[in-house]
């Protein structure tokens, strides 16, 4: 019993010196920007070993020098409330996990058909998420891309953390400048330049739009400057941008 007590006190105080670690971590980008990300690192070994090269497009702008045009497009795009929730969107979450459910419905019952005639496998059903731009932030910054229980309870450790250390002006301004946009191309200077050859604080409406509209799958869209879906997305979220709230 008492190895059991001493070996569940161990763990109790590895967890609390880790998120002293992370409250840390996260009070300093108060006053310094950081250098990199853990998601960031992940993409750069990645890279390193699948190709034997490293290219990389990074470069860090302060909040001013970003385009408003690119701020209200990710956040039409990617959280319409962001300056108004904790950290945590529920409604967005509720909607995605109904969403979800309809959709691994209709693939189950896609799936029935297929097991009972000659028509090919049903497709996976598509996942959506509810993720803040501040739990994408801390997930990118600090945590590993498993996905499990655990790890979704230190998102939302973290997600509180950053609301309530840095703000939500410094937490848009460490996002945009860290996010991936394409293969080695990280943050909205980078962005801007390996796509239009301009600044990150000359982006138009549109240009902006189809940035923003590249968030969820950078990579692929990268690979697909004329798609039509990202072409009208980004008209939409053009549309859309006018009612988003900066901080």
């Amino acid at each position: 019993m008492k190895a059991l007590l001493r070996w569940i006190g161990l763990v109790v105080v590895a967890a609390v010196a880790l998120q002293l670690f992370f409250v840390g971590r996260i009070a300093l980008m108060l006053v310094v920007d950081p250098q990199s990300t853990t998601f960031q690192r992940s993409e750069a070994w990645r890279l390193a070993t699948e190709t034997g090269r490293l290219p990389w497009r990074q470069q860090w702008v302060p909040y001013a020098q970003i385009s408003d045009n690119l701020k209200r497009a990710v956040i039409a795009s990617e959280d319409d409330s962001f300056v108004n929730h904790d950290g945590v969107d529920w409604d967005a979450i509720e909607k995605a996990w109904q969403k979800n459910a309809k959709a691994e419905e209709q693939a189950a019952r896609r799936a029935q058909l297929a097991r009972s005639s000659t028509r090919p496998t049903a497709r996976a059903p598509k996942i959506v998420g509810g993720s803040t731009i501040t739990q994408q932030l801390a997930k990118n910054l600090l945590l590993s891309g498993e996905r499990t229980l655990l790890r979704k309870g230190q998102e939302f450790v973290l997600t509180l953390l950053l609301e309530h250390l840095l703000g939500k002006q410094r937490i848009l301004e460490i996002y945009l400048n860290s996010v991936e946009w394409g293969d080695g191309v990280f943050g909205a200077e980078a962005a801007a330049q390996h796509y239009y050859r301009k600044p990150a604080a000359r982006l138009s409406a549109y240009e902006a739009a189809r940035l923003a509209v590249m968030l969820p799958r950078p990579k692929f869209f990268e690979k697909l400057p004329n798609s039509a879906y990202l072409s009208n997305r980004a008209s939409t979220i053009v549309a859309r941008m006018g009612d988003a709230e900066l901080p």
